[in-house]
């Protein structure tokens, strides 16, 4: 029997700030997302960064808190109903992080008698932390629980003309006139896991044309592949250049990260004019902590302070059904 299994970050199980603690441990504790000797995250994760973070992204969750739980949990599974119900093989969904979890739906897998099953990271652009950590963990619960299951894997889908069709009309959907600005902010990665996830050692932030002169590590390059999106989506939309901007958001620790921030992006537009911005996030297929509460509250403040007028978060592809027909002609492509 074929199936597919759709898969994302995760988020707590509550808000209670001991279940927040407990996702961010799992979460901090992969070493594809800080990437240090074990010894040295364990103790910044105990000493210093779940003292801290826990009670504050407690609080954060329960802005974006709904009646039926974790927006990205909710939606996802919003997701994994409305594709399952355009086929007739079964769709399962799990988590990076939390639950449902990996372990958990990789056992519910093999006891429905699969055979063969299509991994489905929904990240539409490569990063270790992200596409790279939720392959490596479904392949290694297959290896454990499953290793007769034979796989198929979607690949990071940045430049697919039909997802990039997707995307742009979600984003028609929101887009005004009168706004003077759209700006992409990507999830940011450490510059770093950049040059790590380059095969060549040499190519990724080497200079600063590296990601548009071809080259074999685009491959798994995040800069680059967001920067692809943002340049397709612009030409989708019939955009001009200066009516787009790319940023990247969420950054931790003090390393350099992919830049520019988002946040100060935010300041300087409001300081140079701009009065409407309205501000997409397209590392993300389903609305999150990232997207609700960093860019639609805390962005938005941060923006009117500075003297602009408005920001407003158009919302991610999350149940459009352009997005949900591209999910389900993925399965059926595979499946034939």
């Amino acid at each position: 029997m074929k199936a597919a299994l759709l898969l994302n970050l995760g988020s707590p199980d509550s808000t209670e700030v001991a279940d927040v603690r407990a996702y961010l441990d799992e979460f901090l504790s992969d070493e594809r997302v800080l990437d240090m000797p074990a010894w040295k995250r364990t103790l910044l994760l105990k000493l210093i960064i779940l003292p801290k973070r826990s009670p504050e992204s407690a609080e954060a969750y329960s802005e974006v808190w709904t009646d039926e739980g974790s927006p990205l949990v909710v939606t996802s599974e919003h997701q994994q109903e409305k594709v399952a119900n355009e086929l007739d093989i079964p769709v399962y969904l799990a988590m990076r992080y939390g639950n449902p979890s990996i372990r958990d739906i990789i056992s519910q897998i093999k006891k429905d008698g699969v055979t063969e099953l299509f991994i489905m990271p929904l990240y539409p652009q490569y990063a270790m932390s992200s596409y790279e950590t939720v392959v490596v963990k479904v392949m290694e619960e297959l290896a454990e629980q499953a290793p007769s299951i034979k796989t198929g894997l979607l690949q990071p889908f940045y430049k697919d003309p039909q997802y990039i069709s997707a995307l742009a009309d979600s984003v028609k959907d929101e887009l005004k006139e009168d706004t003077d600005l759209l700006l992409m902010s990507f999830h940011g990665i450490p510059e770093r896991h950049v040059r790590i996830s380059d095969p060549s050692h040499s190519h990724c932030l080497a200079k600063p044309d590296c990601c548009v002169n071809p080259h074999p590590c685009h491959a798994t390059c995040y800069k680059h592949q967001c920067l692809t999106t943002a340049d397709l989506l612009t030409k989708e939309l019939g955009l001009a250049d200066n009516k787009v901007a790319v940023s990247f958001q969420s950054r931790l620790l003090k390393d350099p990260w992919l830049g520019p921030y988002t946040d100060f992006e935010l300041e300087r537009f409001a300081k140079e004019g701009v009065k409407k911005i309205q501000v997409i996030c397209p590392a993300f297929v389903a609305d999150c902590l990232e997207t609700l509460e960093e860019i639609g509250m805390r962005g938005k403040e941060d923006f009117i302070a500075a003297g602009g007028d408005s920001l407003e978060l158009i919302p991610c592809v999350n149940e459009h059904p352009s997005w949900i027909k591209y999910l389900v002609d993925q399965i059926e492509d595979w499946a034939k």
